[in-house]
């Protein structure tokens, strides 16, 4: 009887320690298959912002790729853009840049404008997919010149315009001025040494705050009236048109040329109603002489 019951106990323990084993064997094969999946490196920028024009950089990381594969989707319409290495779209602005043996895949943006903005994802095919987002923000800077965009001085008075952009999320580039479409550069009078002192025409560009470009024209002439632009490198373009008026102040120009636009706004009304009040008259008298006919 004692043997019986033994050979039982035996026999429970040596199930019962299968049983454990082939547990202990599947929970460490199912934690070396997760430990064997891929991965996103999170320590990279997600949120991006460029200027139109400015070409544009998403960088994805990805750690123990193994055989899957890297795609780069466009949210908003669930454009597949990239795959890998190649390119699914017929914008030849996309493309992604990937060293040899790299964990980085980065999708590059050419060229980007407004419409471009949106969230991207990266997408690792495996089972279940996965992903992670990426926003870029494409905004368009503008310059801006301040003042009115008329401005009158005095023959032999200084002319200064300023064109300021606000800072932008990158180095702003230069600016360069044209007077219609030539390029102003900075000129001396003749037979002099360059010097800031002797130039008539400078141009100071500022970094501190934003970007800050000053066009100075000392000793103005009547050939110095024109079209002047600002034109940065990496923002859209701002005019101002200078008067330069002589033997005459130019407050009393700008006084005297708002009158004539009144009275001219004036003069349009008044023939407004004087052709009304005509056609009045002729309408009446049109009925007069149409009753009296029919009598």
């Amino acid at each position: 009887m004692l043997d019986k019951a033994t050979l039982y106990v035996g026999v429970c323990i040596l199930l019962l320690h299968s049983k454990i084993k082939a547990s202990l064997s599947s929970m460490m094969a199912t934690e070396e298959s997760v430990g064997l999946q891929p991965y996103f490196d999170f320590d990279v920028q997600r949120n991006i912002t460029v200027t139109v024009g400015q070409t544009g950089f998403l960088h994805c990381r990805v750690e123990r790729l193994g055989d899957k594969d890297v795609a780069w989707i466009r949210k908003r319409d669930l454009h597949i853009l990239t795959t890998g290495s190649s390119t699914y779209t017929s914008d030849q602005r996309f493309q992604v840049i990937r060293p040899e043996n790299s964990i980085n895949w980065t999708l590059q943006i050419k060229y980007p404008q407004v419409r471009d903005s949106g969230v991207y994802e990266c997408q690792i095919n495996t089972e279940p997919k996965m992903s992670l987002s990426y926003v870029l923000n494409v905004i368009e800077l503008r310059a801006r010149i301040a003042g009115p965009p008329d401005i009158f001085v005095k023959s032999g008075s200084e002319i200064i315009m300023t064109c300021v952009i606000q800072q932008g999320p990158h180095d702003l580039g230069t600016v360069f001025w044209y007077k219609g479409n030539t390029l102003i550069e900075s000129t001396t009078q003749e037979n002099n040494i360059l010097t800031s002192e002797n130039q008539r025409i400078t141009v100071e560009t500022d970094w501190t705050d934003g970007l800050t470009s000053r066009l100075k024209i000392r000793r103005a002439v009547q050939s110095d009236t024109g079209n002047y632009t600002c034109v940065p490198t990496m923002a859209k373009s701002s005019s101002v048109y200078a008067h330069v008026i002589s033997g005459e102040h130019p407050a009393a120009m700008q006084h005297n040329a708002a009158p004539r636009s009144v009275l001219s706004s004036q003069t349009s009304i008044l023939l407004f109603y004087v052709t009304l009040l005509v056609h009045i008259v002729v309408s009446k008298q049109f009925k007069v002489w149409h009753n009296h006919d029919r009598r």
